[in-house]
């Protein structure tokens, strides 16, 4: 006896279809090999840079070795020269303003740079010393052919003659008084604001210490320059 075959039946494939999507969805996709990439450019730019680095950049041990010893550092007392702490605080300077200093009315503004600076003044005259004097004081320019008319000019009128006193006076009195040409004075000096022209410099200063003494004891008779210790003292000087 047979069996009646059952009616084949035909089945639908669409489900299949999403399940298999749904699970290569669900899938990550494979990494990639980045880390071995990565490593693998680093590997190239150092080599690179071995392989066009200058040579003595790669030979100099210096960068290795231990860097070279400073010399010791001394003491604040010894990195000052000498002249500097031992100059004594009584040197004098002759500073004289010249006719036409005085005529223009300079006296007052001159002496007041020297006493902001800190020297202290202890002789001063007005005076007319004459042709003579002038003379002796510039003996050492007497062969200039500009010599007959510097004596005439300061013989001119009243001169204001100076001492002052301080430490390195000498030096930095011509500091303060400027250059001979005032047109090479530099601002802030007497001679670079208040004058023009070399043959009208205002103010003559001693040019060395030597010279301060012969000048101070040309223009000044002894016992007229004064010996005091002015009240600013320890406020202008550490030591004396």
């Amino acid at each position: 006896m047979s069996t009646a075959q059952e009616p084949h039946q035909e089945q639908d494939p669409a489900p299949a279809l999403r399940k298999e999507s749904s699970q290569q969805k669900q899938t990550p996709p494979p990494r990639r090999a980045t880390i071995p990439l990565i490593f693998s450019l680093l590997f190239l730019v150092l080599s690179l840079y071995i392989i066009f680095l200058p040579p003595q950049s790669r030979t100099d041990t210096r960068v290795f070795s231990d860097p070279p010893s400073s010399p010791p550092l001394r003491p604040i007392s010894e990195s000052i020269p000498a002249s500097d702490s031992t100059m004594s605080s009584s040197e004098q300077t002759f500073i004289a303003i010249k006719p036409d200093g005085v005529q223009r009315g300079l006296i007052g503004p001159i002496i007041s740079r020297f006493e902001n600076r800190g020297f202290k003044l202890v002789a001063i005259k007005l005076t007319t010393p004459g042709k003579a004097h002038l003379e002796k004081h510039y003996a050492d320019l007497a062969g200039k052919p500009f010599f007959p008319g510097l004596i005439e000019y300061m013989n001119s009128g009243p001169i204001c003659a100076m001492v002052w006193e301080g430490r390195d006076a000498v030096k930095t009195g011509r500091v303060i008084l400027g250059a001979t040409n005032p047109l090479a004075s530099s601002p802030g000096t007497i001679r670079g604001d208040f004058a023009i022209d070399v043959g009208r410099n205002v103010c003559h200063g001693s040019d060395s210490v030597e010279n301060a003494q012969k000048e101070i004891a040309l223009w000044f008779k002894e016992g007229e320059a004064v010996s005091y210790k002015g009240a600013q003292f320890d406020w202008i000087y550490e030591k004396a």
